[in-house]
């Protein structure tokens, strides 16, 4: 039983010589843009076409794309308002750090579920027609 062991730990040391072997000296590192803002950082947001979508706009340049649950039809109107209650940390990072609520002028509260969140590019900010720029 003790061989058998030893060549299996012997065959996994093996493995892994040949792939760090086998690694391309062009291979570049992988580095992740970081996709996190501040809560407070967050200085404006607007509504997609179909209202499954939010645009923000955090430090007046960054633009984030967030997707919600789908049938949420939500539209930024005059008397209405985004809640975000922050629990915790106040860096907003993925889709899961929002807890995210639309509110009126009356108390009304709808409850929003937030699917995914990323930075938008500078070329999807360009495309973005003006009336969904926040």
């Amino acid at each position: 039983m003790q061989r058998h062991l030893v060549s299996i730990g012997a065959a996994l040391a093996a493995l892994a010589l040949a792939s760090v072997a086998h690694a391309s000296p062009e291979a570049k590192p992988v580095t992740k843009v970081s996709n996190c803002f501040p809560s407070n950082q967050w200085q404006g947001w607007t509504a997609g076409p179909t209202g499954d979508t939010l645009y923000f706009r955090v430090n007046l340049k960054d633009y984030y794309q967030v997707d919600l649950t789908p049938g949420s039809r939500v539209t930024k109107r005059g008397n209405e308002f985004l809640v975000n209650q922050v629990r915790g940390s106040n860096w907003i990072c993925s889709a899961l750090d929002l807890d995210l609520q639309l509110s009126d002028n009356l108390g009304f509260r709808q409850p929003l579920i937030a699917t995914s969140m990323r930075k938008m590019t500078a070329e999807e900010v360009a495309a973005l027609p003006k009336k969904y720029k926040p």
